[in-house]
């Protein structure tokens, strides 16, 4: 017996559907740093995908400093596409020396800016050897030739003073132009090590 809505069957003989949507990840390319200037994806961006994800892991600042982003579309390298975003950050310090706190970011959203969108919010990454960021990017049909490009990231990091930081930031791209490639930096210094995945969702 199958399983019917909206005149588009979802389950039949117990098996789901081979057009329905499943969230399986495909990884599509791995990019490491090493004392790297920048990380730039510049394949595997296309209309394959409704959703992409940047996964990254352990990355480490050659000095304190902000990991940020930016897109560009087609050949370019500009990486000044517009962005307008919200940023905030919840906070919790491990000597429970002062109170945890969530707060809106004010000063690392972007209003229609070309600059690198900061994914780090409300403090720095720190070079302690221990110290690194982690998290995750979800880029919404970036091949999109009508809308605007929508995003969401989320990230972890270790503050200088020994505090957990909880960055989340999400806006979007300002263009109706198919999104091809981002780039990830520091604001300051190289970045010392890290793994880049770039998966697309099914």
């Amino acid at each position: 017996m199958g399983v019917i809505s909206n005149g588009t069957t979802l389950l039949d003989a117990g098996a789901l559907d081979s057009g329905i949507a499943t969230g399986a990840m495909t990884l599509i390319s791995t990019a490491t740093a090493s004392s790297s200037a920048t990380i730039d994806i510049t394949s595997g961006i296309t209309s394959t995908y409704k959703e992409y994800q940047i996964h990254f892991f352990n990355v480490h600042p050659a000095s304190g400093s902000r990991l940020a982003f930016q897109v560009d579309t087609g050949t370019n390298t500009n990486y000044n596409q517009q962005i307008t975003s919200t940023a905030f950050a919840a906070r919790h310090q491990e000597g429970e020396g002062d109170d945890p706190d969530l707060g809106y970011q004010a000063g690392d959203d972007l209003a229609n800016g070309t600059g690198f969108q900061r994914l780090s919010v409300g403090g720095t990454v720190e070079t302690d050897a221990d110290a690194s960021a982690t998290g995750i990017i979800h880029i919404y049909d970036p091949a999109n030739t009508t809308s605007i490009k929508h995003f969401i990231a989320t990230m972890q990091i270790y503050h200088n003073d020994q505090a957990s930081h909880n960055s989340f930031v999400a806006g979007y791209v300002n263009t109706t132009t198919a999104i091809t490639r981002i780039r990830f930096k520091y604001e300051s210094g190289n970045i010392d090590a890290g793994t880049f995945k770039l998966y697309g969702i099914t």
